[in-house]
Formats: C-alpha cells, structure tokens, sequence
C-alpha cells in the first residue's frame, strides 16, 4: 500500500486542509516545534492539528533539533512530548536531524541523538521516527539506528537512491496542493502505520484486542523487510510481536505471527 502526504508548518500559513484532502492526500506531518523550550513550539501546530482533523487526514508530527548533547536530545524530546500532549496521531512522530554542526561531530554522536530523543518518546507511548536526508543517513546514522525507528527520508527526483528499508519519502520541496499557497513538501508512504499505531495503543490512542494474527512459516531466502513489505507492516511491528531478538536472524521453517 502506499499513502500520499505532505508535511507543513508555519510556513505554509493557512491552510485549508479540506482542500488538501479533496485533492488526495491521504496524510500531513506536523511541524510541532523545534529546539528545547516551550516557547519554540510552532505557532501554527495546533490550528493545524485540529483543522488537518476535522478534515479527515492521518497526522503525524515533526521536531526539528538543535541538540548538542544527548540530554539536550533528551530534553528537546520531553518538551515535544508537552506539546503532543492530549492529542493523537495515526501517522509517527519524527526527530527531525538537519544541523550540519551535529552531522560534524559524526556518526556516533548523532546515532546518540536519535536514539535518545526517539527512545524518550517511545517510553511515553509515541511510535518514533527519525526524519533525514538520504546522504547524511547514509553516513552519519549507524545501521542499527538505522534499522530501529521509523524511516523517513529526504531526497528530491524520481527515485530514492536508498538500499536500506524505510517507511515514507519525501520526494520534493515544491509540491503544489490545493489548499496551500506557494510550495509544500510532499512524502510517499509505503508502511501502514496508521493500523500499526491504533493497534499498538501508541500516539494517545487506546490499544485494541486482535485476533493472534497470520502465521508466516519462514522461506529460504526469506528476510523481515521482505515479509513486512508482503503484509503491509514494519520490522519492527514484526520483531515486536514475536519477542525476536536479532533481526537479521531468521530461519526456514520459523514461524512468525504477522
């Protein structure tokens, strides 16, 4: 399945978002705020919640980060949180890593920083993604953060140059919706996340009774990405429901609750 969206903030103003719907965009990524206080909450965040609401999308949520540290990533995380608070969001909330002085201090510093930031949402009850560009991913985020959380990757043209997997990309910068003047970021999402999210109780909403689930007896050949990608869900959904320790672990003759 895939999902067209877009992602905006207070630079969009405005924003009549039963247009933006009517057109097809099935759902927008919300600029929350940035940095480490309060005070640095998008003005526009809630006005844009509520409307995008009542308009039918999927919503999610973005942090843009300026953190220098691990507890300011941890900081900037709990201030997010205060912001999100009360509300609910069927599509993932993002740390959102663009700083070059951070992507400077290299790889493990900012692996750091994802995982302190999206471990802190994770532990208040938020399904957590990082937001990146393809290149500094590729090279500042190591493949176990890589693999973790939530993909959400940057990269204007007709394809994504990314082997990894990933969840949702953001394709181009000048997208034109109805509904929105000037420019808009637009996203591809491939990852069923608003089933996920409901089902899991994560993102304020109330966790629901499934049956066990499919079966899926593992093939030669066979990886989690592949079987996730066939089922419409994540790894992560997958490692989580069947208590599995290493992901890249997997044999034939296994069997999975999908």
């Amino acid at each position: 399945m895939t999902m067209k969206g877009i992602d905006v903030s207070k630079w969009q103003g405005n924003i009549d978002f039963k247009k933006v719907k009517a057109s097809g965009i099935d759902f927008v990524i919300i600029r929350a705020g940035f940095g480490r206080e309060i005070s640095q909450k998008d003005p526009y965040f809630d006005q844009n919640y509520s409307r995008a609401k009542a308009a039918g999308l999927n919503v999610g949520a973005y942090w843009y980060s300026y953190a220098d540290s691990v507890e300011d990533a941890k900081r900037e995380a709990n201030v997010c949180i205060e912001v999100l608070k009360g509300k609910q969001f069927e599509m993932p909330v993002y740390f959102d890593l663009e700083e070059k002085k951070q992507f400077n201090r290299g790889k493990e510093f900012c692996s750091n920083l994802v995982k302190a930031f999206c471990n802190t949402l994770e532990d208040a009850g938020y399904f957590a993604g990082l937001y990146i560009s393809r290149s500094p991913l590729q090279t500042h985020i190591t493949s176990e953060v890589a693999k973790r959380y939530a993909l959400w990757i940057a990269e204007y043209g007709s394809r994504l140059n990314y082997v990894g997997q990933y969840g949702m990309w953001q394709n181009s910068d000048t997208g034109s919706v109805p509904g929105i003047f000037g420019n808009v970021d637009t996203d591809i999402c491939y990852v069923n996340y608003p089933k996920i999210i409901r089902n899991a109780g994560d993102n304020g909403f109330s966790k629901t009774v499934e049956p066990v689930g499919k079966v899926y007896i593992v093939q030669k050949g066979d990886s989690l990405w592949a079987i996730a990608q066939k089922y419409h869900t994540t790894v992560d959904a997958i490692v989580k429901k069947n208590n599995i320790n290493n992901a890249n672990l997997i044999y034939p003759g296994q069997k999975l609750i999908i």
